[in-house]
């Protein structure tokens, strides 16, 4: 069974938008729990070290962004925050490492980073080298294009050919929608991080760009006369907690961390002082995948 199809059934959720162009406000700091775990366990040796290093992006609006103190805010960031807290590790003694998408799992296996919250799509491919957590929110694959631009309508807007699409080296977006074009190898373009796809968009190099629709919408709120979503997700995407292939213990830790969570209502307040600030949409937390 695919895992795009494993109970990600639920309704995507919306737009994003942010207060100014430095990012998202950061959010009430979790709080840190001392607490003893199974000698041996991930928990346990993060614990006991008192530090983690979380993998993030720092060019995605309203997920996880570098702020001009040069520290990552956004939703993806307070989902680690939150994990962190249950460690009894303090946000400040969280290392940030930057990990775009085509460096993620590699981040993982060479032992980079204790895990990832990076808009890290859940795919079968994906587990057959990393194992996941969550999934924590519930995202789809759109397209972005100049405010003026009348000629894409959707993904099959590609399928004439000519026009390009911009996306992330390594991301869900640009696999997916290569059925869509009629030529992939001229008309798809990939970028390590997404703020050169922005670029590319915003100099004319390509028509349009691909990622999560929350993403997307982002980058549209702080550029409302420049740029405009679609709105015709064409894949739906689990965000994920990236870790080490076979540590179930840790991800039903993180599986139990996102539940509690929900329940306390930081889940909730992490969403609406980052990704969901200024919008109607509430965020709710999706059902985990089986922890193997």
């Amino acid at each position: 069974m695919k895992t795009q199809s494993i109970a990600f059934s639920l309704i995507l959720l919306g737009s994003l938008a942010l207060t100014g162009c430095g990012g998202t406000a950061p959010a009430a700091a979790p709080k840190v729990e001392k607490q003893t775990f199974e000698s041996g366990t991930t928990m346990d040796k993060l614990a006991t070290a008192g530090t983690i290093r979380i993998g993030t992006k720092f060019d995605q609006p309203g997920y996880g962004l570098k702020g001009l103190d040069g520290k990552p805010e956004g939703f993806d960031v307070e989902i680690g925050k939150i994990i962190a807290a249950k460690l009894g590790i303090a946000a400040d003694k969280i290392e940030w490492v930057e990990t775009p998408s085509k460096v993620r799992e590699e981040s993982i296996i060479q032992g980079k980073v204790d895990m990832i919250t990076a808009t890290y799509v859940v795919t079968d491919e994906r587990r057959e080298r990393v194992g996941f957590g969550g999934p924590y929110y519930m995202a789809g694959s759109d397209l972005m294009v100049k405010a003026d631009n009348t000629a894409i309508t959707g993904p099959e807007s590609f399928k004439s050919g000519g026009l390009k699409v911009c996306a992330g080296v390594g991301s869900i977006d640009g696999d997916k929608l290569k059925p869509h074009l009629a030529d992939p190898t001229n008309q798809l373009v990939e970028f390590d991080v997404l703020s050169k796809c922005e670029d590319a968009l915003r100099t004319g190099q390509v028509d349009a760009m691909t990622a999560g629709d929350s993403i997307l919408n982002g980058l549209a709120a702080t550029n409302k006369d420049t740029y405009k979503v679609i709105g015709k997700p064409f894949f739906v995407q689990p965000y994920g907690v990236g870790m080490t292939k076979g540590d179930t213990k840790f991800c039903e830790f993180v599986n139990k961390t996102l539940k509690d969570a929900a329940a306390d209502g930081s889940y909730e307040r992490a969403w609406k002082e980052t990704a969901g600030k200024d919008i109607d949409k509430v965020a709710q937390l999706p059902e985990p995948a089986p922890c193997a």
